[in-house]
């Protein structure tokens, strides 16, 4: 009775006040991107006042004068995020198995802080050493080198669901292949990747959307002419906001939320299986 009275009572939802601190902390974080998402259907040129309601910005944004600059820049960041994400999830599904199948070994704790130190890293910090390296070997900046740069980037957030999908799965399933006549590689193909498989793709879409909205990291490593979405966003509102910059902004917002309950959901199949006993 003492364990489960000392359970309940720390319970931070029945301290004083936490309701009311977190409305205000969620009113702080999604109050500006309400009130943006809102102003994208205002009719007005203003991007203050309320004119009706209208589809007009979005309209704007497909078939307006700066439709092709936008397109460009979306197909930029689509391409740019597929292959970022793509390479990402193949080092990180690698890392994971090494590091949670190949058993203990020397360096294991410094390998998973190195795996995991662009999370803690000031992004600013590794934005300027990586043009920093981009220059010192001579590497032309493009697109190229900004696919480079996310897919170091990325990694660590490819590796996270990965590593945690990959954890909650026995042994016993590979053991049980290998019994069976199976090598190595097929007990992975046919038995671990399965299992795997929502797992690494939760972590292909994390690092999709990481590398999509990326700015800072994309800002200091891209050529001249080229742009994604979030430089072309920040290019058009160094002379002032515009409300189709609103849709843009709005649209990148959705397609972000979307992709990133997606990859919680599909993070979540099979979570709840319970597995064999050893």
């Amino acid at each position: 009775m003492k364990q489960g009275r000392t359970a309940k009572g720390s319970d931070f939802k029945r301290y004083p006040g936490f309701v009311q601190l977190a409305v205000l902390c969620l009113l702080i974080l999604y109050a500006p991107l309400i009130v943006v998402a809102i102003y994208s259907f205002n009719a007005s040129t203003s991007i203050t006042l309320w004119g009706g309601f209208s589809f007009r910005w979005y309209y704007d944004v497909f078939f307006g004068p700066e439709a092709d600059v936008l397109k460009e820049a979306a197909w930029n960041s689509i391409v740019i995020a597929i292959t970022a994400a793509t390479v990402a999830t193949a080092f990180a599904t690698s890392a994971a198995m090494g590091m949670l199948r190949a058993g203990r070994f020397r360096g294991q704790r410094v390998s998973f802080a190195l795996i995991s130190l662009p999370l803690m890293v000031p992004e600013i910090v590794t934005a300027v050493a990586t043009l920093i390296f981009f220059n010192s070997i001579g590497f032309d900046r493009g697109l190229m080198t900004i696919v480079v740069a996310h897919t170091v980037f990325c990694i660590p957030f490819a590796y996270l669901p990965i590593a945690a999908r990959l954890e909650g799965i026995s042994g016993i399933y590979e053991q049980a292949a290998l019994d069976l006549y199976a090598t190595k590689w097929e007990a992975f193909r046919l038995v671990l990747f399965p299992l795997m498989a929502p797992g690494i793709l939760s972590g292909f879409l994390l690092a999709f959307i990481i590398s999509l909205d990326d700015f800072i990291i994309t800002n200091f490593v891209k050529g001249a002419g080229v742009e994604t979405l979030p430089t072309a966003i920040y290019g058009a509102i160094r002379t002032g906001i515009e409300p189709n910059i609103l849709a843009v902004s709005t649209l990148l917002l959705f397609v972000s939320i979307l992709l990133v309950t997606l990859s919680w959901l599909i993070g979540r199949m099979g979570s709840n299986d319970k597995p064999l006993t050893e």
